[in-house]
């Protein structure tokens, strides 16, 4: 059978810089590796194709040569030698990916450092916007793999169940031939553990975890806005054979207001006025997020106005201080008018006369003066 493209096998173009190939290469490397992958002879052979295209086109002289003559290029050598853990290439990368697979352990030593870390959780948590503005404390049940009481995490009924791994010899590691070099990666038999359990706990079936419900108290700080996250370190998962647990991230999300609205630390809101108090001025009361406020209309005061209310807006998260109000007038025309007010309004148009109007006589003029 022909042997396929490297590029190809990578999924990159021949343009590929050397960043491309690396992050196409670990991807697919964690997911055709033979750990995650039990039994499964077609993902082994998958993970050689792997390496052996990234070997070549890592090397930049190898690259030049099979770009030019293709597979045909292996047999006229030059591979150049040497210690392909060194020098920033094979080393480098197996170490992310080992790092990646084995939760932390130190791959190139042998020698696991002792468990893998609990996954991290996120729960999506709405608020009111009065909850965001103020700060909020509650309580949450929040669904989260936990340390088996029964066993301890061991996953054993006892300690006498647990026995050293015969295969890996306690190390949780064993070693891969892939080509001309070898690599340490986790032990098949006990998963990294360097243990074998004979007789499981019956609580956790051996996994040395089990699913509860966590009840959590949590604080909101005043000021959070949609797309915050609040980190609850160590409230996520408990990590399997003893590592540490993960952590909680709470996902905010602001429920919309039917009268405020927010950008950044400031709130806006639009109050409505009558024909009246906007023509001759008034004292009125507009609401703010901690009551209700008074707030001086001048006389002709013209729609879509804004006031600034310094300082009544909502908490800065990380500062001091408060972000500020701003009060949009609506100015609302007098609809489904009496014979009384018509004839009043009528009267007042007529001694004001249409070219007094400032606004109107400065629209009149420039229109003339447009023609």
């Amino acid at each position: 059978m022909a042997k396929r493209d490297y590029y190809e096998i990578l999924g990159v173009s021949k343009s590929a810089s050397p960043d491309e190939l690396k992050k196409a290469y670990r991807k697919l490397a964690q997911k055709y590796h033979p750990d995650r992958n039990p039994g499964d002879q077609q993902a082994e052979n998958t993970f050689k194709e792997i390496n052996e295209a990234y070997e070549t086109l890592n090397d930049p002289s190898r690259r030049a040569r099979y770009d030019q003559f293709g597979h045909a290029s292996a047999q006229m050598g030059g591979a150049g030698g040497g210690n392909p853990f060194e020098g920033g290439g094979f080393g480098d990368i197996f170490g992310d990916v080992f790092s990646e697979f084995f939760g932390g352990s130190n791959a190139r030593s042998g020698r696991s450092r002792g468990g893998q870390r609990g996954a991290d959780l996120s729960y999506s948590m709405d608020l009111t916007f009065e909850q965001a503005a103020f700060g909020y404390s509650t309580e949450l049940s929040i669904p989260r793999l936990d340390e088996c009481d029964q066993c301890g995490g061991t996953g054993a009924r006892s300690g006498k169940d647990i026995e050293v791994c015969p295969v890996c010899q306690g190390t949780g590691q064993q070693r891969i031939q892939q080509g001309f070099f070898s690599v340490a990666t986790t032990c098949s038999q006990c998963r990294g553990s360097g243990k074998i359990i004979r007789n499981p706990c019956s609580t956790c079936s051996g996994r040395g975890r089990v699913q509860i419900k966590k009840k959590l108290k949590v604080n909101i700080p005043a000021g959070i806005d949609t797309g915050h996250r609040v980190k609850l370190t160590g409230e996520g998962e408990a990590g399997a054979g003893g590592g540490p647990r993960g952590d909680l991230y709470l996902i905010i999300n602001v429920l919309a207001h039917p009268i405020f609205e927010r950008d950044g630390y400031d709130v806006y809101c639009r109050v409505p006025i009558s024909f009246t108090q906007a023509a001759l001025g008034a004292d009125i009361e507009v609401p703010t997020l901690e009551g209700r406020a008074k707030l001086s209309v001048q006389a002709g005061t013209q729609n879509d106005r804004i006031f600034r209310l310094k300082s009544k807006g909502i908490a800065k998260l990380r500062g001091s201080g408060k972000g500020d109000l701003y009060v949009r007038i609506q100015v609302e025309v007098p609809s489904n008018l009496n014979q009384k007010q018509k004839e009043l309004l009528e009267q007042f148009a007529t001694i004001s006369g249409e070219e007094v109007n400032p606004i109107r006589k400065g629209f009149v003029d420039k229109l003339k003066e447009f023609f």
